[in-house]
């Protein structure tokens, strides 16, 4: 799989890859990547669906904000007003965060939503390890992407791994120590906006993810009225680049499902 750049629409200072027709499917990636991180969904989904991948502000080709010290409700008020209505929406690490805080808030506009790998209720030891990486990055520099790389990819060398590392150099150092200070501080949708959403929710994460952790999904998935989820084997952090077709064979009968309710 080659991680091209591909063309974008532009709404408020946020750019979206927009493919496809039919019922919407949204998607918001995480931190220091950009809307191209979800190629593989956007190429199985985009000919039954109308496919709006987001860049998070300040990441791929979308404005940053002028607050330098944005909160995780600003990151929401941004990009919810470009989700359609009867939207699926999808969101990777952070931006599970985002699609879990839209879907509270809007569940009676949109159909469903799709977390992949969101952390809930960290642990003290890992929100302490978290916190500490976000406070030792520079707002003029990005950091060395090696240490994230490794975590996520292992040291083997891929095609996804290379792609990740191009777009962490490349995005904005305010707006990545912006968003990962937000990512690193905040402890997942609260007992309320769990449950709150009227819509079909589904948690997907790695079997061998340490820090979004199948249990952490298992319980999201339990305190949602209409809640799921799959432990994809094999499978860590960037799930949804390095086993794209594992996740396809979740979501396909998962946005049937909704497909047949709404």
């Amino acid at each position: 799989m080659t991680w091209t750049t591909r063309p974008r629409s532009k709404r408020d200072g946020l750019a979206c890859i927009v493919e496809g027709s039919g019922r919407p499917i949204f998607m918001i990636h995480g931190v220091g990547l950009r809307a191209e991180a979800w190629a593989r969904q956007i190429d199985l989904f985009n000919t039954h669906h109308q496919v709006i991948a987001v860049d998070m502000p300040g990441h791929g080709e979308s404005t940053a904000f002028e607050n330098e010290a944005p909160q995780l409700a600003d990151y929401v008020g941004a990009i919810a007003p470009l989700v359609p209505n009867g939207a699926i929406v999808m969101g990777h690490s952070m931006g599970a965060m985002i699609a879990l805080e839209i879907a509270g808030a809007m569940g009676d506009r949109i159909a469903g939503v799709v977390a992949m790998n969101a952390i809930f209720r960290r642990t003290a030891q890992a929100a302490l390890a978290v916190q500490a990486r976000a406070a030792s990055i520079l707002p003029t520099k990005v950091p060395d992407p090696t240490a994230p790389l490794d975590r996520w990819f292992g040291s083997d060398p891929s095609p996804e791994r290379d792609a990740c590392r191009e777009w962490l150099l490349a995005v904005d150092p305010r707006a990545y120590r912006a968003a990962y200070h937000v990512f690193a501080h905040h402890d997942g949708p609260s007992n309320d906006t769990l449950a709150r959403m009227t819509c079909p929710a589904l948690f997907i994460t790695g079997a061998d993810e340490p820090n979004s952790t199948p249990d952490m999904s298992r319980a999201m998935a339990a305190r949602c009225r209409l809640g799921q989820s799959h432990i994809v084997q094999n499978a860590a952090h960037m799930m949804p680049m390095t086993h794209a077709d594992d996740v396809w064979h979740v979501l396909r009968p998962f946005i049937a499902e909704v497909g047949a309710q709404t």
